[in-house]
This record gives C-alpha cells, structure tokens and sequence, in this order.
C-alpha cells in the first residue's frame, strides 16, 4: 500500500542525500522519513473519514446501542478481526485508536484492535504459511485475535476511560458539540466540512509532536540495534525465556512482516516457535515508539496497564505454544 512512500524515502536517502547503504544512521533516517509520511497520512485519512462519520452518527448513540445491546463479547471480537485485514504496524493503529475514541467506540473495544492489528495481518499470515506451515499459522492467528479479544475485554472491566489525557476528552466534547450543531441545524455535508476540516487540523497540530518524536525513536531502534543482540537469552533450557523474549522485545521496533525472517533465524537455531513468537509479538505490540505516541491520548498509568495487560496475554500465549508445537 504504501511502497510508493518508500520508493520516495529511498529517493531522498540515496539519491539527494548520497548516504550509503548498510550504515545505521542511513537506516534510521530512511525509516523515519517513511513512517513519518506513511502515519501523517494514515491520521489525516483517519480522522477526516471519522469527522465525517462522526457528525452523522452521534457519539450517544453507538455508545447507547453498545452499552444496551448485549453483543457477548463479540463487538470485541469483531474489533479484533478488524485489525487482521489491516496492515498496520503499532504506531500505524494509533490514528485508528484515536478515531474510534472520538467515534464513542467503548475503551475496551478500541483496545482490542490496536492490540491485534499490528500483531496479525494478511502479509503476516502470507509469510508465516511460507516459513512455518498452515497449522502453526492458524495457531498464530486464533492466538493472535484471542489476544486482542480476551486483553480488550480485560481493559474494559477495569474502567479506564478516567485515565484518558484532557486533550483527549476535549476532542470528545468538542465532536459532541459539533454533532449537536449538526443535528439542530440539520446541515448539508457542505455545511458540515468546514467545520470537520478545523477539527482536523486541530489534532494533527496537538499530535504531529508526539508522532516525531514516537518515529524518531523508532527510527533509532530501526538502525542501531543489532538483531541478534537478545538471542542468548532466549535458549531452550531458560525457564523465564518467554517474559525475557517479550521484555527485551519492547526496545525494538518492527512490524510483523519484517521481524518474520527475524523469527525464523531464532527458531533455526533451535530457540521455542513459542518464545520466537512472544518475541515477536513484542517487538510489533510493545514498543517505546508506540508508548509515545500513546502518551498524547493516554496517562501514563493508563499506557502502563495496557502494556501490562498486553505482556501478560503475550507471555501466557508463548508459553502455550511452547506447550502445543
């Protein structure tokens, strides 16, 4: 989807700047331009499609029919599923996150997706049939979107909307406001966009800083750490290797595509499928890039149970894996 963003990132690089391949700093530089394009897009994109939604469907009301309607968990599942068809990294799912708080989407709900998408999508999948085979992949993703499912749930019983930032809950009165404009002068959609366009302008001006600094970090981990430096913490014999491959996975930077190979190299030498895939879950779930991102719509005691809910799920489902294959 986005190749054409590299191709510029690449251009830019190699072309105007003249730096060589191979180097840690081409590297990093290369994967910030990328992402940094790649996001800003994706949150333009976002949060204009949700203003627009968002001024015809009423907060109150998704809210209403999801607290009314007994779904039996499945507005979880379906969260879930909805982060498999899109090939999102971790910091990619933000503008999503942020789209469906503002939409009146339940916290718990949100959770889910964001904790899925990065973790499974369709080119994760693709690969992961080429490495390991169909039944370990089905094992994959079932685990995948039970991740996403069971934590979403979790983070919805814990009631967590208070740990929201400000910004966040002005953003929310702000959509209400708007809608209830809309809906008491019964605007043409003409009438409407200015006022979504000053919306969006809005949150891109209050976020832009938090996505730099969120990539640049990324971009960091991207050039700079080696990608064997933890492989000898993951032997067989480790116990604790599972919490270990999941917590020295978060100083790293990834999306599932591009730790896959990573994944298959641990696993030829004879580390866990089950601690390779913790590891991986890590590194695409559980990243400092995210966590900054995180921090402009979440506190940080919000973020750290999140994190801890997430780790949690990953670590048990490692040790599963290790259990089953």
């Amino acid at each position: 989807m986005f190749d054409w963003v590299q191709n510029i990132a690449d251009w830019f690089v190699y072309d105007i700047l003249m730096m060589n391949q191979g180097q840690h700093l081409t590297a990093a530089l290369n994967f910030f331009i990328y992402d940094t394009i790649k996001i800003l897009i994706l949150l333009f994109v976002v949060i204009f499609f949700m203003g627009i939604v968002n001024s015809y469907f009423p907060i109150d009301k998704v809210k209403n029919y999801l607290s009314r309607n007994e779904l039996f968990g499945l507005e979880y599942l379906m969260a879930s599923l909805f982060g498999v068809v899109t090939p999102f990294c971790s910091c990619s799912s933000v503008p999503l996150f942020i789209g469906f708080v503002r939409g009146g989407i339940p916290l718990g709900v949100t959770f889910s997706f964001l904790i899925t998408s990065p973790l499974v999508n369709e080119v994760a999948i693709g690969l992961f049939v080429g490495l390991f085979g169909l039944k370990t992949t089905i094992i994959y993703v079932i685990s995948g979107v039970l991740l996403g499912t069971i934590s979403g749930i979790i983070l919805q019983n814990l009631k967590l909307e208070g740990y929201l930032t400000p910004w966040v809950k002005e953003v929310l009165a702000n959509a209400q406001r708007e809608q209830d404009i809309f809906q008491a002068e019964k605007q043409t959609f003409k009438q409407r966009l200015p006022v979504i366009w000053a919306e969006v302008l809005k949150i891109l001006k209050g976020i832009i800083p938090y996505v730099l600094v969120g990539i640049a970090i990324g971009g960091l981990m991207h050039g700079y750490i080696p990608e064997g430096f933890f492989e000898k913490y993951m032997e067989k014999d480790n116990l604790f290797a599972v919490p270990l491959a999941t917590i020295m996975a978060v100083p790293m930077y990834m999306n599932a595509s591009g730790v896959l190979p990573v994944v298959q190299v641990l696993v030829a030498k004879g580390i866990p499928l089950g601690t390779a895939i913790a590891f991986m879950m890590g590194v695409v779930g559980l990243s400092l890039p995210e966590a900054m991102l995180l921090k402009k719509v979440m506190t940080l005691k919000l973020i750290a149970i999140f994190f801890g809910v997430v780790t949690l799920c990953i670590i048990t489902s490692g040790y599963l894996f290790n259990t089953i294959l």
